[in-house]
């Protein structure tokens, strides 16, 4: 008898080009392991009422690694029969949910706009079954964008576990760093408060940018930069100016992993 999908219906919001910001950062930081593996393989879990993200992940990653396939996964199975005409050679959709019903480990789980809809305390056990089904070299990206993918925040975690947080935004829509508080994932979102570390980088990371406003007379893209490089001096950044230049930064996990609730 089949097993039951493991979590529940979701909006299924989606919008073309949504997640551009996560596959790009995705295909630089993991191209390397999926370029290396004979036949890798991409999940796009809950992917939503229409199939574009999944689509736009196989296009994306195959620019890394051209050996990719992606299977885009779904618990409410009228999502999954509508994604079924978009199916091709190196891109299926499947019923399931958190138990990845695939019969190898894949090297790469994206679950993009999921855990935002699920409780605080349900993260770490959801984060600890998906890892599980990782491949020794694989990744899990979970995290939260806004509608349009101009702000997007996630967690990166491998098999072992949580490794790093990149924040991410489209830089000239940005007034000021701390307005990505609003997409932290599930597991940070209600930890910015006095106290957590989470919300004391927010504040380094509000003061660095207002520090470095006069290089916003030489455009936005370089005032990040250079608040990157304040922080850098009192956060353990783990990315470089060529991240940076893409309205990306990345912070080690351990920095603002969350307090004792």
């Amino acid at each position: 008898m089949p097993q039951r999908p493991i979590g529940t219906v979701t909006r299924g919001t989606t919008n073309p080009n949504r997640l551009r910001r996560m596959d790009r950062w995705i295909a630089a930081a993991h191209g390397p392991v999926l370029h290396r593996a004979e036949a890798p393989v991409a999940v796009d879990l809950g992917y939503g009422a229409a199939p574009w993200t999944a689509v736009e992940l196989l296009a994306r990653l195959r620019t890394a690694a051209p050996r990719t396939s992606v299977v885009g996964i779904e618990i409410d199975p009228e999502r999954v029969a509508a994604a079924q005409p978009y199916a091709r050679d190196g891109l299926a959709f499947v019923h399931g949910g958190f138990e990845i019903p695939l019969p190898d480990p894949p090297s790469l789980i994206r679950a993009a706009n999921v855990l935002r809809q699920y409780d605080e305390d349900q993260v770490a056990a959801v984060w600890q079954r998906l890892c599980a089904r990782l491949a020794p070299d694989g990744l899990l990206v979970e995290g939260t964008c806004d509608e349009i993918g101009r702000r997007h925040v996630w967690v990166a975690l491998g098999p072992e576990g949580p490794r790093t947080v990149t924040f991410a935004t489209r830089l000239g829509s940005l007034d000021r760093p701390s307005d990505l508080a609003e997409r932290l994932p599930k597991a940070l979102i209600h930890r910015n408060v006095p106290g957590e570390p989470v919300h004391a980088f927010l504040r380094d990371f509000d003061r660095a940018w207002a520090s470095a406003s006069p290089y916003a007379s030489l455009g936005a893209r370089q005032r990040w930069i250079a608040t990157a490089r304040a922080l850098a001096a009192d956060w353990p950044l783990t990315d470089g100016e060529r991240r940076w230049r893409q309205g990306e930064l990345t912070v080690a996990w351990p920095a603002l992993r969350p307090g004792p609730a």
